[in-house]
Formats: C-alpha cells, structure tokens, sequence
C-alpha cells in the first residue's frame, strides 16, 4: 500500500463521503435492480446522481480510491458496482497510528 497515494486520495472530500456512504451503503442508496448494496456495492451510477455530478466525475474519484486500494469494483452486466476494501482501510489506519 502506498501511504501517500492513498492520503491523497483522501484529501478531497468529495472522496471522503463517498467512503462515507459506502461504509453503510443501505443506508444511504436505494436497492438496486442489479446488485446487492452489500455484497457488490453500489452502483456509480447511484454515487453520480447523489452526488449531483456527471458519470465522467464520479468515475475519476472512484478510480483514484480504487488506485489507492480504499475501494473496488465488480462489474455486473454493463454496470460497476463499489464496496469499501475494510482490509486495506484497517491497514491504512495502522500505518497512520503507527507514524503519528
């Protein structure tokens, strides 16, 4: 894991609740007609419209999370669905205590 790839992920806020959301993701996104919130994630699609931004935009932010090992994706039919990595996530809390 590369610790400053991902606290520069991080950095935008807008990157920051989508982690946020995803962290409940039942709680903040309708169900959907394909893919379960939990077990695959949530379409980006979903994150675009609740976001109020284009599918281009999101998509960028969910790259750079996804290149940082925070998130991934599973592509069902022609969409891509998002699930936190908690994994990496705990990781990245460990190395960030370990060096504050």
């Amino acid at each position: 894991m590369n610790t400053e790839r991902t606290l520069r992920a991080i950095a935008n806020p807008t990157r920051l609740q989508i982690l946020a959301w995803l962290r409940s993701p039942s709680r903040h996104f309708p169900p959907q007609v394909d893919g379960d919130l939990i077990r695959d994630g949530v379409c980006g699609a979903h994150m675009a419209q609740k976001l109020g931004v284009s599918h281009p935009t999101v998509s960028e932010h969910l790259k750079i999370l996804s290149a940082a090992g925070l998130i991934h994706g599973t592509r069902i039919k022609q969409w891509t669905f998002y699930r936190r990595d908690e994994a990496r996530i705990k990781e990245l809390k460990a190395r960030l205590l370990a060096k504050i």
